[in-house]
Parts: structure tokens; C-alpha cells; sequence
């Protein structure tokens, strides 16, 4: 089950302060978008947009439009983490977004067009990023984590790479 859930593994604890972990972290979120509309026109072409990943687990339709709401928030705790002084990230339900009637009525492809312009404007504002942005912070008080801007990058790229993950065990199937 562990590798059903964490297909590409548990994420590493990232290290801030490694320059070419950020800029590794850059280009991944700068490449997620065009991987994942591949993806999800092979999960629609092969008409398997409603299996889950896992037993219990969300549909192909749902991890789409998840990124696309993740990804919304992150690129806004990014842009609050660079012009606030150590703000708190607003957590949100994901379980509850991923139920709600746009997740099943919104073709996927308005969230691959989302995640586009998310991921251009996020990947170009953190390749500007000088060192002492790097290292400004964040609280997520539903983690319990004081996020550096260069850690919480490496996370959403951990993120996506994990989703994009559970959309290729669906195209295993």
C-alpha cells in the first residue's frame, strides 16, 4: 500500500540553502505542466479519467483538478512568503475541495491551463529570486513547518512529481 500512496517515495527533508537544489526545484515546477497534459490526455484517450490510484484513493479527474487547487494556493504562499515578514500559510481541506461539483462537471484540461499560467508565473519569479529571498520563512500551522521560500519550493516540486506518480500507476492498470 506504502508504494501505492507514495509512488515516487516519502518526500526527503529538503536542505535549505543548496542553490542547485533550488534551481532543481525551478525547473520541476516549470516542467510539471506539460507533463501532466500528457498524461491526462493518455488517462482521457484510454477513458480511465474516473480510476483511482489506490483503493480509496482519489480518481485520475480528482488529482488532476487537485494539483490545480494545490498548486493555487502554493503559488500564493510563495508570493506571501517574499513580501510578508514570517506570515502564516492558510491551510485548506483538500479532501473537501476534491468532492465538490467542479471536480466532476470541469473537464480537466481547464486545470492543465491553469497549472500552466500557475507554473510560468511561479517558475520565473523563483528563478529571480536572490539568496536572502531564499531564506525568508513561513509558518503552516497544519504541518507544524517553518518553511525557507527555498524548502517550500521543493516541496510542491516533491508534490507534483508525487502526483504525477499516481497517475502513472493508473495508467499501469
Amino acid at each position: 500500500m506504502e508504494s501505492l500512496q507514495y509512488p515516487i517515495g516519502r518526500p526527503a527533508p529538503p536542505v535549505h540553502g543548496d542553490a542547485a537544489a533550488r534551481m532543481e526545484s525551478v525547473k520541476r515546477i516549470g516542467a510539471l505542466p506539460e507533463q501532466l497534459e500528457r498524461l491526462a490526455r493518455e488517462l482521457h484517450d484510454r477513458d480511465l479519467l474516473d480510476t483511482p490510484y489506490r483503493p480509496g484513493g482519489w480518481t485520475a479527474q480528482q488529482v488532476i483538478h487537485h494539483l490545480a487547487d494545490s498548486h493555487l494556493h502554493a503559488y500564493r504562499r510563495h508570493k506571501v512568503t517574499l513580501v510578508e515578514d514570517h506570515p502564516t500559510l492558510v491551510p485548506y481541506n483538500q479532501e473537501a475541495w476534491s468532492e465538490l461539483p467542479d471536480v466532476m462537471a470541469v473537464p480537466v484540461q481547464a486545470s492543465v491551463e491553469m497549472l500552466r499560467g500557475i507554473h510560468l508565473r511561479l517558475a520565473v519569479l523563483l528563478s529571480q529570486c536572490t539568496d536572502e529571498q531564499w531564506a525568508r520563512t513561513a509558518y503552516h500551522p497544519g504541518s507544524g513547518i517553518t518553511y525557507h521560500l527555498d524548502t517550500l519550493a521543493a516541496h510542491y516540486a516533491w508534490h507534483g512529481d508525487h502526483h504525477l506518480g499516481h497517475l502513472r500507476l493508473i495508467l499501469k492498470t
